[in-house]
């Protein structure tokens, strides 16, 4: 049966945060970041070359990867991150998964996990799974040291990577991790031929489109600092945030007048599914009505955790920025 192992002192054990709420501790986390973007790279952060990140031969144990000790390949996977969970099935180790955290939700079979708080993690919960690697993307505070201290093996993939080549980086360390090193090879080649194939759809020439894309009603948006943003710089697009991020941390929010005056060719809502945002509801937004976007029928709603993630889908993502932008008229 699916149950919740929340932090057993937490204030918010057994509910699960709200999307809004994710985003206030992602954009808070971020800000973090870049106050602290001088310091020193952690040895459990992603490696940045997509060959097999580790001291042993393919397929054999013990193994080092990003400087943690794997003694043998793991069968009781804790993964408290839903990229990489979906990192994980499409390694084909999704069968070793033994606990997932709140918004692991992709592919359906996430339904059957058990589940853990990510935000309020307590060692002694994660523990009682009896894993054998623990995967995170966030350290609420000592974790990563207090499943060393009981010999549990964890990777902490701190950042999202700014880029497609620091997410394949991203898949291998994780395939070293679970000794699926051709899987994770493979996965890469694939998503390099889909990546190509599709950018091979753009035209020459002409101004690059300009965009922005929204992260809640907010108004927050990214930059092309951002994994995110990286992808659409991929597809020749021009953002539309980039002059108002004056903290440079990534995530400004947007005023309403400031969108309106830059008038994007294309807006894509990743809070489509979050915050029920379509063409429609931002249409009747106070003056949106007169956005080229809104009249010319390029307002795109996305897939939000598909436009969130770093893991496979991602080329999905790049495939409909694409075609949303530049697929033939008619």
């Amino acid at each position: 049966m699916n149950r919740t192992v929340p932090a057993p002192s937490s204030p918010n054990q057994g509910r699960p945060m709200s999307r809004r709420t994710l985003l206030a501790g992602a954009l808070a986390l971020a800000m973090l970041a870049a106050a602290c973007g001088g310091g020193t790279v952690s040895s459990t952060t992603a490696p940045s070359t997509t060959s097999p990140p580790q001291s042993a031969a393919a397929g054999a144990f013990p193994r080092e990867v990003m400087g943690v000790t794997i003694p043998a390949s793991p069968e009781r996977i804790v993964s408290a991150s839903a990229t990489h969970t979906e990192i994980l099935y499409a390694l084909g180790a999704g069968e070793r998964i033994v606990a997932v955290d709140l918004f692991s939700n992709y592919p359906a079979a996430t339904a059957d996990k058990d589940r853990i708080d990510s935000f309020n993690l307590n060692v002694e919960a994660v523990a009682a799974f009896d894993p054998d690697l623990v995967i995170l993307s966030f350290d609420p505070g000592g974790a990563v040291d207090g499943l060393a201290a009981l010999g549990i093996p964890a990777l902490l993939f701190p950042t999202a990577p700014a880029t497609l080549e620091g997410a394949y980086a991203e898949w291998a360390a994780v395939g070293a991790a679970v000794g699926a090193d051709d899987e994770a090879a493979a996965l890469v080649d694939e998503a390099r031929a889909d990546v190509d194939a599709a950018l091979a759809g753009i035209p020459a020439g002409g101004a690059p489109p300009t965009y922005y894309h929204e992260l809640g009603p907010e108004l927050y948006s990214i930059t092309s600092s951002t994994f995110i943003g990286s992808i659409y710089a991929l597809a020749g697009m021009t953002n539309i945030a980039d002059p108002a991020d004056d903290a440079g941390f990534g995530y400004p929010q947007l005023s309403a007048e400031y969108l309106l005056e830059a008038d994007p060719d294309f807006v894509f809502l990743a809070d489509s599914v979050c915050c029920g945002q379509d063409a429609a509801t931002v249409a009747e937004r106070p003056g949106w009505d007169t956005l080229g976007a809104v009249r010319n029928g390029r307002v795109v709603a996305l897939d939000d955790d598909v436009a969130s993630r770093w893991g496979p889908r991602i080329v999905e993502f790049l495939e409909t920025v694409v075609a949303a932008v530049y697929a033939p008229a008619g």
